[in-house]
């Protein structure tokens, strides 16, 4: 008789039948970045998650380093007065952000740093895009992250995160990056990134949001995905292969899955996908309220994520999942 029990009947058998397998290597854990010194300010909407002033981040990626965590996704947090319309500030020489990645680079030279290539960290509407008229300009937008991006690559960053959505960016990105001798900086786009109702402990941590003015957008709606439109990804995701992208990826992650295995059945690209804030903090909450289990929850979602074709996972439990890795928690 034919018993698919029996391959379940041990631990040991557990593990020789296992099909997926989730490592440090395929976690990437998103860090925010905050002007001062001796800051660590914890995001009261994604609780264990904090903004780092520059002196603290480098102890914290340090910690990740010493744990076996590798590669980081770092966001900026930018004070009003530096801001404008244009975000002249994302590509100005005194970018403290610049400055940081720098040395960090310069103590972990060995860590993966991944970039954020947008202007609403740095815009005083909170968009993606330049703001005229009630519209958000694409090719305009594309003009300007072409001088952010040229700024990160030099700072050091090993691959740049366009997350803003416009149109022929990554193909923009890359002649730019060529042509000032940074072809070996890579791309991660952000190829199927939906206007989500899961980003709001993100945007509370930048203060990133588009802000409350009749004459601007009250959301991303133009630019980012549809949440209703599966086909549309492969269309997104031709572009940004044939523009030059090295990696493709889907954000969100857990309620877009279906899309996760979409581009991995059709593109040779790594997948990545962004396990977002709202996501995250729905599991917080609900393990903190009893309902789930934290130390079993967490890495089985991590998992879903690895099993439905994500190559690359970027998560705010990055740390926790390499706690748990290096001190034998999980099997």
């Amino acid at each position: 008789m034919i018993r698919p029990r029996r391959n379940r009947k041990s631990a040991a058998v557990r593990r020789l039948a296992r099909e997926t397998v989730i490592t440090t290597n395929d976690v990437v854990y998103p860090l925010f970045l905050t002007q001062g010194k001796g800051i660590k300010d914890e995001i009261n909407s994604l609780p264990g998650n904090y903004r780092w002033s520059p002196d603290r981040i480098l102890a914290e990626i340090d910690e990740c380093m010493n744990l076996g965590l590798h590669s980081f996704m770092i966001f900026p947090k930018i004070k009003n007065e530096q801001k404008d319309k244009m975000a002249t500030y994302s590509y100005a020489q005194e970018n403290y952000y610049l400055k940081c990645i720098s040395e960090i680079k310069k103590r972990f030279p060995e860590a993966c740093l991944i970039s954020d290539v947008a202007m609403d960290p740095y815009s005083t509407d909170g968009h993606d895009g330049i703001v005229r008229d009630g519209r958000i300009l694409n090719d305009e937008t594309v003009e300007v992250l072409i001088k952010m991006s040229i700024a990160q690559a030099e700072a050091g960053f090993d691959i740049l995160g366009p997350s803003d959505m416009m149109d022929g960016r990554v193909g923009a990105m890359r002649d730019a990056l060529d042509a000032h001798g940074h072809t070996e900086v890579s791309i991660m786009s952000y190829t199927a990134k939906y206007a989500s109702a899961f980003y709001g402990p993100f945007r509370e941590a930048l203060d990133s949001a588009p802000v409350d003015d009749p004459n601007i957008p009250k959301d991303k709606k133009t630019y980012q995905m549809d949440p209703a439109n599966k086909r549309e990804a492969l269309i997104e995701a031709d572009l940004d292969a044939a523009e030059g992208a090295d990696f493709l990826m889907v954000k969100p992650a857990l309620h877009y899955m279906d899309i996760i295995q979409q581009l991995k059945e059709n593109y040779a690209q790594p997948i990545a996908a962004y396990h977002v804030s709202g996501e995250c903090a729905m599991l917080i909450a609900a393990c903190q309220n009893g309902w789930l289990d934290y130390n079993t929850a967490m890495p089985e979602t991590l998992l879903s994520l690895k099993r439905a074709g994500t190559d690359v996972i970027i998560t705010y439990f990055a740390k926790d999942f390499a706690k748990m890795k290096k001190e034998g928690w999980l099997s």
